[in-house]
């Protein structure tokens, strides 16, 4: 059996916050990581959405889905996630909620109103892909979303390590 690290250096850049440090996680903080690390290696959070693949409603109606994925996590495992450590140190309650806060957030808030008036739009005789690919911002959500999963893949790596297990995110295919 591979024992965790006792501790995992933390780097995560969110565009407006820089996380820069050390996490000791503690068991409690161990067991929230590995559930929020299965929600997000099975979701398309770090699965490349290519041009002619998926919908970019479902792409963000999964994003948003981590917001309560996450709230039951921390609520279920309580204070233990989010206790104070050294200056320079970080617990898992306070990454959790910068990710929310500050790297999906700010996807979701800017395309999510503009992909609902888009999608009122759509004429009962044209299917939702249709309608979407010919959304003239589809590409530039598109490119968001790939901006928004190499974080979440950053995060990823992130939790792995805490939990001390191979990231499972490998078995995506890279970029073309």
């Amino acid at each position: 059996m591979v024992r965790p690290p006792k501790s995992v250096g933390v780097k995560l850049n969110l565009h407006v916050l820089q996380i820069d440090g050390v996490w000791e996680p503690n068991d409690a903080e161990r067991k929230a990581a590995w559930e929020l690390y299965v929600e997000l290696v099975t979701r398309v959070s770090v699965v490349p959405l290519r041009e002619d693949e998926g919908l970019l409603r479902e792409a963000l109606s999964s994003l948003y889905s981590l917001f309560g994925t996450t709230r039951d996590v921390l609520r279920r495992h309580g204070p233990d996630v989010a206790q104070p450590k050294r200056q320079g140190q970080y617990n898992f309650g306070y990454l959790a909620v910068a990710i929310l806060n500050y790297g999906l957030r700010p996807l979701l808030s800017h395309w999510h109103p503009l992909l609902d008036d888009w999608e009122s739009r759509r004429p009962a005789d044209r299917s939702r892909l249709d309608h979407e690919r010919a959304w003239a911002q589809a590409a530039q959500l598109r490119a968001a979303l790939t901006d928004t999963r190499r974080l979440l893949v950053d995060y990823v790596d992130l939790l792995a390590d805490a939990c001390g297990v191979p990231n499972l995110a490998s078995a995506v295919p890279p970029d073309e």
